[in-house]
């Protein structure tokens, strides 16, 4: 069975394990999501299960996709996302999914949208070291430099870094450990940062190479 849900990233803590050791944890608030639509390979080319999180009032939602989620008997929810399946007639429309397919230890990869922090430079962006601070140097400090050669090849490669929007960007960070699961507060603790800003929505698998 598939092990993966929604959540909402509440914050950042620190719990004590056993041998009182401090561990930093992100606090997510992960379900209940609910199945709201499944998907075969012979109808759709391949097999996946359509998951919805953040029961909202009906009011807020547009006719089809209120009419989505009558059909599949679900409450009205904010989000839905697809979870790839082997085996989607495991999983019955309507049916409710919460954090307790998750155990304390298990590792899980975790994706969500990365803070936005605008327009950015190349020191802040990439790193670079900027230029030297001596020697006549008046307005070149954070510049980027060069940005390739003159007449070969006579334009700029594909992928040179530059200045750009920074952030806002789909992030996944890998084989983080869960450190606290609370199946009554809908509440699961993993150790470590996750991308995106408070009340941000994230998604949780079990980790593909852990």
């Amino acid at each position: 069975m598939m092990k993966g849900i929604l959540g909402k990233k509440l914050g950042m803590t620190q719990i004590f394990d056993e041998d009182g050791v401090v561990i930093p944890v992100t606090l997510i608030e992960a379900g209940p999501c609910y199945v709201t639509q499944k998907k075969t390979k012979e109808k759709d080319g391949y097999n996946a299960i359509q998951l919805g999180f953040g029961e909202v009032s009906e009011r807020r939602l547009n006719k089809p996709k209120g009419g989505h989620l009558k059909k599949s008997n679900s409450p009205p929810v904010q989000y839905l996302r697809e979870f790839r399946v082997d085996d989607p007639d495991v999983y019955e429309e309507g049916q409710k999914i919460d954090i307790s397919i998750f155990e304390k230890g298990n590792v899980v990869d975790v994706t969500g949208v990365s803070k936005g922090k605008g327009f950015a430079g190349v020191v802040k962006l990439h790193h670079f070291r900027g230029g030297p601070k001596t020697h006549g140097q008046s307005d070149r400090w954070r510049a980027p430099g060069s940005a390739g050669a003159g007449s070969t090849p006579g334009r700029v490669f594909k992928g040179m870094r530059m200045a750009r929007r920074m952030g806002n960007e789909r992030v996944t960070v890998q084989n983080l450990k869960v450190a606290l699961v609370d199946v009554d507060k809908n509440l699961i603790g993993i150790k470590g940062a996750v991308p995106g800003g408070k009340n941000n929505l994230v998604i949780i698998r079990e980790a593909m190479k852990g």
